[in-house]
């Protein structure tokens, strides 16, 4: 299968470079597998699709202020790290800009020596990794220093950082937003609690598994990257029920279905787990363990439409997509959702 299948051409002006001043003032693209019909409502109109006894599953990773600055200890050579994963033992994964500056033993300063990183290990593709010390405690001394890391397409300065989290993030440790939960807020959250939709959080700190880009020719050939994973014992155990009752699993976001399936492979169920997982979803792989997705539109032969593409069909997805530009829907991580049923 070749990455370049997953291509098609964006206009610029489509990339969303702010969000909406209301979360839930997206657009909505509803995508039937099953009959290949395609809708367009608002956001707030996913409250229609949604039925007593569904299960929806959210993603409360907190992203960290993860982008620091600092400047060799040797040289004074601007280097830029994006923490990617905490190791333990105060060992940080980042990856590096520039990446030739920084070898084995390099020593990176922080705010005048608040925080230094010293390189323990050199990956490939710009990934090292680095043995903190620091002043403080550590999260601390990154709400200090760190910025929040925006996307690359992303251009123009994020005024409220809030708006690059979830309304629910609760457990710090991503590099990157969990981007279709930005169209909730409590109130709507609330109000599917009412008709009678369970509200389940698991946790996935999105690291470079997710954003990484595909630079390779064939889709069997990327390897995805670890990102670590919980899940607690009452979730496991809700959807376990709401697969025996045949109950609808809807996931926000890839990095939830990711998750799950990871825990569905592994168990054969769903069970209380802690891990990591590196599992790639692309066209041929059979879900086991969700029913519908709430997703965003996605990069260019990236891994994340690759899995919606598995999830609906190579087919439809371009379909969807085509139609998607025609009518100017705002793409990426500001940009609008799509409800896959």
């Amino acid at each position: 299968m070749k990455v370049i299948d997953f291509d098609f051409h964006l206009p610029e002006e489509l990339i969303a470079q702010t969000p909406l001043s209301v979360r839930t003032d997206s657009r909505l693209m509803v995508v039937d597998r099953w009959t290949k019909e395609i809708s367009h409502r608002r956001f707030e109109d996913i409250i229609e699709y949604l039925r007593p006894g569904d299960h929806l599953v959210l993603n409360d990773t907190k992203v960290l202020p993860s982008r620091i600055i600092g400047e060799k200890v040797t040289t004074k050579a601007v280097i830029e790290l994006l923490l990617l994963r905490d190791l333990g033992e105060a060992v940080w994964e980042a990856m590096v800009k520039p990446s030739r500056r920084v070898k084995l033993g390099t020593k990176v300063s922080f705010g005048n020596g608040i925080l230094e990183a010293t390189c323990v290990e050199e990956l490939d593709e710009g990934i090292k990794h680095f043995q903190m010390k620091h002043q403080g405690i550590f999260l601390e001394v990154l709400d200090r220093l760190g910025e929040m890391p925006l996307p690359p397409y992303i251009h123009q300065k994020l005024i409220d950082q809030s708006r690059y989290q979830t309304v629910y993030a609760a457990h710090p440790g991503s590099a990157a937003a969990p981007t279709a939960g930005l169209h909730f807020t409590k109130e709507f959250l609330d109000r599917l609690s009412q008709k009678g939709v369970h509200v389940h959080y698991l946790t996935l700190h999105v690291g470079l598994g997710t954003f990484r880009g595909v630079s390779v020719e064939r889709v069997e050939q990327h390897k995805m990257h670890k990102e670590e994973y919980k899940i607690t014992n009452d979730v496991a155990s809700a959807l376990n029920n709401a697969k025996r009752n045949n109950e609808r699993i809807i996931c926000v976001g890839t990095t939830s279905a990711r998750t799950l399936e990871s825990v569905f492979q592994k168990f054969g169920e769903f069970r209380a787990d802690r891990d990591e997982t590196e599992i790639f979803i692309y066209p041929g792989y059979r879900f086991l363990a969700i029913d519908a997705l709430i997703t965003n539109f996605h990069l260019p032969k990236s891994t994340l439409i690759m899995l919606v593409s598995a999830f609906a069909g190579t087919e439809l997805i371009r379909e969807a997509y085509r139609e998607a530009i025609s009518e100017k829907y705002r793409f990426f991580s500001f940009g609008d959702a799509m409800f896959i049923k």
